[in-house]
């Protein structure tokens, strides 16, 4: 198993599609979720929808790339790690215009 995210080697989500993105960013204003309500947010969001089992794919992508953990409980529910926190956060701050602004571009 591979080790959890360091800043150094954490994901954009520039690297991800925008599927991706859009679910990590539903997964961020609603908490931990099952697979149902997830796929009806982005079938509402998307005009051709989605398939829920291409939800689930990615659902088991995020997981991989540590940026999604799956609660075994009945039911089975999804919630963002703390990189997808940060990821979403950095992202914010780039759409924003304000990413690198504390590095010092002189």
């Amino acid at each position: 198993m591979s080790s959890p995210n360091t800043e150094s080697d954490a994901i954009s989500l520039a690297d991800l599609s925008a599927t991706h993105r859009d679910l990590l960013w539903v997964l961020s204003q609603t908490g931990p979720s099952e697979s149902g309500p997830l796929h009806h947010v982005l079938t509402d969001y998307y005009t051709d929808g989605i398939d829920h089992t291409r939800v689930c794919d990615i659902l088991e992508e995020l997981i991989e790339l540590d940026l999604v953990t799956v609660q075994t409980h009945d039911p089975i529910k999804y919630r963002l790690t703390e990189s997808a926190r940060r990821a979403l956060s950095a992202r914010q701050a780039w759409q924003a215009g304000t990413r690198n602004v504390e590095a010092g571009h002189e």
